[in-house]
């Protein structure tokens, strides 16, 4: 892979002999180029096809402006990006936010166009490799299956669009139903799965598991509240008045058969995977516990010392990422570039997606309990004894981190997060990874808080523009496919066969397992998804998918502002360094509306058509409050 793009170069030998006849030089196929038919006859051709069927996955979820950005996971720092047309719940189909292309309309179609042309075209094609036809073919089925599937998580029921079309047809067509588009894609992965099973486990590639494991996620939001009609209706009166319910949910039907579908398909992925260590019966370590997050966040694509290689055994299907790229006119690349976008000002990065204080607040202490702004304790030590996954996704004032580089190293040699303002007795010292900094005064975080999970700890990548990192992108991974089994465990009411899987989440953690039951074990398990998926694009669509982002994105954004101010009679570090010995800290949350004051709209449980859609097809018809 190269450039964020899979490339297949084909080399081709030209013999041109002496003597040929001019009047057959006019007659010779471009050497270059390469006919729709010759394709589907040479199996290296028809497999450079299918590989570019990866390329409509992009970076995934590793672009400038991520996913996290629309939840209660995050704030994106920059002005003028389109995010708070849509927090501020003023999108239209006429004036759309900002879409990534990883799942928006047009782009996914265009990637089931390709699709369709595989899955038309390899049954029949004549080369004579069998094995490599049926894995190709198997491809193409999943990479359906989950184009379809994203844009099922954002518009609910889509036109399904089966074959390719030729010149001169009537290209509109109806949406489907939600349950003909779930439909449709289970029968997509339920083929993949067949084709692809006993073919070799690639990275970066669809497999046999990667088909049973999105089929776990599909069946999932099958069931859940948001597509049950019944549960939808009685929650908004957006969708109560819309009259094509069917589009978007399922209008009757057994809801207790689809959370046992989900059960079964997540239970299938548990017993034919492994994951990474969550065959505990006690609790890790706090420090065994960060580390063994750090590694699943890494999915074996860091040297650094806290990152076990181990961990990419998690990793069901993902977007792998090499150190051969060139620049490109769309730079900084995401996948490669992660750290850039989103590390610490101070460190000559950009700041990009910072996560918000409703986020950190919600990671629990080491003991199981909530952490509490009305405890005195809690109050004046927030960031101690805090669950451990905490300190692997968030870098917080006086939290440790890399080396700085050499034009900053004089003013932290201790390599030490300052996203406070310190008073050192004859004044105030803006910390250096503020928007108030010494070094860079435009990048800094809104929040005072940085976004340190996927970003790779090794020392030696500063993040600065002359390095990368390979850190791969989960779409799927084990440890989401548990969290739906104990989904649909807790929905047919198996409290017991939830907890004990919960606990094998917690004790790889570090955290103690919990006996909570009812809707406290409900609230748990949804806290215990929001920490361990925290920025892999699952808290979007959970939060609607249970019909709660009235108290997620509607909850608006909260910062924190950290004060450190020297002890009687201490001696100020200078260089300054976090040190409660010689300064006492305070920290106070504010609300923060400096890009965007975030409202919450039912409408925006789902996304809308675009005008220009609707124009090129006027049998479609426009989600509700649209």
């Amino acid at each position: 892979m190269k450039n964020g793009k899979i490339i297949t170069t084909i080399a081709l030998a030209v013999l041109v002999t002496a003597g040929a006849c001019k009047k057959d030089f006019l007659n010779t196929e471009p050497q270059n180029e390469f006919s729709s038919e010759s394709t589907w006859t040479d199996g290296p051709l028809a497999q450079a096809f299918v590989f570019n069927l990866y390329s409509y996955l992009g970076y995934g979820g590793f672009e400038e402006q991520m996913l996290a950005a629309y939840t209660d996971e995050a704030m994106f720092t920059h002005a003028g990006r389109n995010i708070n047309t849509f927090t501020e719940g003023a999108e239209t189909p006429s004036n759309p936010a900002w879409f990534s292309g990883t799942y928006s309309w047009n782009t996914m179609y265009e990637a089931i166009r390709d699709a369709n042309i595989a899955i038309n075209r390899l049954p029949g094609a004549s080369f004579d490799d069998q094995p490599l036809k049926d894995r190709l073919l198997g491809e193409a089925y999943f990479l359906r299956g989950y184009y379809y599937q994203q844009l099922m998580r954002f518009y609910g029921g889509v036109p399904l669009v089966k074959r390719p079309y030729g010149l001169n047809e009537d290209y509109s067509i109806e949406r489907s139903s939600f349950e003909a588009t779930v439909a449709s894609i289970v029968s997509d992965l339920d083929s993949a799965a067949l084709l692809l099973d006993g073919k070799p486990v690639t990275p970066g590639r669809a497999s046999e598991l990667s088909a049973m494991a999105l089929k776990s996620r599909v069946l999932l939001y099958a069931a859940s509240d948001l597509h049950d009609a019944n549960t939808a209706k009685s929650k908004s009166a957006t969708l109560s008045s819309f009259s094509n319910i069917e589009l978007v949910a399922y209008n009757g039907g057994d809801r207790t058969a689809r959370w046992q579908a989900a059960k079964n398909a997540a239970k299938a992925v548990l017993d034919a995977g492994t994951g990474y260590k969550l065959d505990l019966t006690a609790p890790v370590s706090a420090e065994e516990g960060k580390n063994n997050y750090v590694s699943l966040s890494m999915g074996g694509g860091s040297k650094a010392a806290e990152a076990d290689a181990a961990a990419a055994a998690e990793l069901i299907f993902f977007r792998t990422l090499s150190g051969l790229y060139t620049q490109e006119s769309n730079w900084p690349l995401g996948g490669l570039h992660f750290g850039i976008n989103n590390g610490p000002n101070g460190y000559h990065n950009w700041g990009g997606n910072t996560p918000i204080q409703q986020l950190v607040d919600d990671y629990e202490m080491m003991d199981g309990s909530k952490f509490d702004w009305n405890d005195p304790d809690h109050k004046a030590d927030p960031y101690t004894g805090r669950d451990p996954r905490f300190y692997a996704t968030v870098l917080y004032d006086g939290a440790p981190w890399k080396p700085r580089p050499s034009d900053v190293i004089g003013l932290d040699p201790v390599s030490q997060i300052q996203a406070g303002y310190y008073n050192n007795g004859s004044g105030t010292i803006n910390g250096i990874d503020t928007r108030s900094s010494s070094v860079e005064n435009w990048n800094g975080s809104r929040t005072h808080y940085y976004n340190r999970k996927f970003i790779d700890p090794n020392p030696a990548l500063p993040d600065n523009q002359s390095n990368f990192q390979l850190v791969p992108w989960p779409f799927v991974r084990y440890t989401e496919v548990v969290l739906n089994y104990i989904e649909a465990c807790l929905a047919l009411g198996e409290e017991a066969e939830a907890r004990a899987w919960l606990n094998k989440i917690r004790f790889r953690a570090g955290m103690p397992g919990v006996t909570d039951a009812g809707q406290d074990l409900v609230n748990r398990y949804r806290n215990e998804r929001r920490v361990e998926l925290a920025f892999e694009e699952h808290r979007y669509h959970d939060a609607r998918r249970w019909m709660i982002a009235a108290e997620t994105v509607g909850r608006g954004i909260k910062s924190i502002i950290v004060n450190g101010t020297l002890k009687s009679g201490a001696t100020p570090h200078i260089p300054y360094r976090h040190d409660k010995s010689r300064y006492n800290y305070t920290y106070t949350v504010v609300d923060n509306n400096e890009n965007e004051r975030r409202k919450w709209d039912d409408k925006m449980y789902y996304r809308p058509i675009l005008r220009d859609e609707m124009n090129r097809n006027d049998k479609l018809i426009q989600n509700p409050g649209y």
